[in-house]
């Protein structure tokens, strides 16, 4: 149920003019104006209003999810959300290549695909083709039809526990600031994440990191190779919220390094990382402090959509 509702909310979140010839100033209006009621709606989604989502469609609007439900009505919409809510919380979702094309002054198309993710749940992806209508000077979903990609596998039950580390997240402090992006491999088998640590003066750090299930030794393992050349190998263990990684690092030099790294689950949103037990060739080295790293929200280009739409309608 969850899976086949949340890719209806967000509709055209980067909807580009796709007419052949120069768009018009009315063409340019009404996609500030689709734009805006994208940001809305994801807004309303996040908050978990389901009055304000089913706000976004029409009177007599018609939604099919992928298992083949039909939905008919505003009424009806709500109702779905509403359940949606109250099974789920803190769920996200990413829209990939959306594709916009007018069809008439009136009516637009939006062609693309949506990933949800969900705090202990396996990534999930559909397709979806959305029908906007505009009616009383305003855009609103009319037809929304989904089509769920299916996974070759499921991710092993172990590795589901850090599912929450699905996504793009940034981290700053006064010395460094970090990028990482994490997804799933193309069988779940493992999660891939890629970063970046820029750090004033000096070249940035980037690499790439593996977090498999060792069926062998029943733990969680990790791999992580640095782009210099560096590589290391870590273990996590799960206290609650908090996961440690016992980790051990050959340099770029050959020097030998060791670590604890904790990962500390705040909220979906937001989580603290900190590295202790520093040693280089058994010489130790200080304590990383604890710093908190935060999610980049996929409704980001929304909200700029909907300060365009502003700018546009003043």
């Amino acid at each position: 149920m969850i899976r086949t509702l949340l890719a209806t909310q967000v509709l055209a979140v980067a909807c580009s003019a796709a007419l052949a010839q120069q768009p018009s100033s009315t063409t340019i209006r009404d996609e500030a104006a689709i734009r805006a009621a994208i940001a809305s709606y994801i807004e309303a989604y996040n908050r978990a209003d389901a009055q304000a989502v089913a706000s976004h469609w029409g009177e007599a609007s018609e939604w099919r999810s992928p298992s083949g439900d039909t939905f008919v009505g505003r009424a009806a919409i709500e109702k779905a959300m509403a359940e949606v809510f109250a099974e789920s919380k803190d769920t996200k979702i990413d829209v990939l290549d959306p594709k916009v094309r007018f069809v008439t002054p009136d009516v637009a198309i939006e062609e693309g695909s949506v990933r949800v993710t969900s705090p202990g749940q396996p990534t999930t992806e559909s397709t979806y083709i959305a029908v906007h209508v505009k009616q009383d000077s305003a855009w609103r979903l009319n037809t929304v039809r989904e089509t769920e990609i299916r996974e070759t596998a499921v991710a092993p039950e172990a590795l589901v526990e850090l599912a929450w580390m699905v996504g793009n997240w940034t981290g700053e402090d006064a010395e460094s600031n970090t990028e990482t992006s994490v997804k799933w491999s193309k069988n779940n088998a493992y999660l891939m994440g890629d970063f970046r640590v820029s750090v004033p003066g000096i070249d940035d750090l980037e690499g790439t990191q593996f977090i498999g299930w060792d069926p062998g030794s029943e733990v969680i393992r990790s791999w992580m190779f640095d782009f210099d050349g560096g590589y290391g190998e870590g273990v996590w263990t799960r206290d609650g919220n908090r996961w440690t990684v016992d980790f051990a690092q050959v340099l770029p030099d050959g020097r030998k390094a060791t670590c604890s790294n904790i990962y500390t689950l705040i909220d979906t949103d937001h989580y603290s990382w900190q590295s202790v037990d520093r040693q280089v060739d058994g010489e130790p080295l200080e304590d990383v402090e604890e710093a908190v790293v935060v999610r980049r929200q996929a409704s980001a280009s929304a909200s700029e959509a909907a300060q365009a739409a502003a700018t546009t309608s003043e």
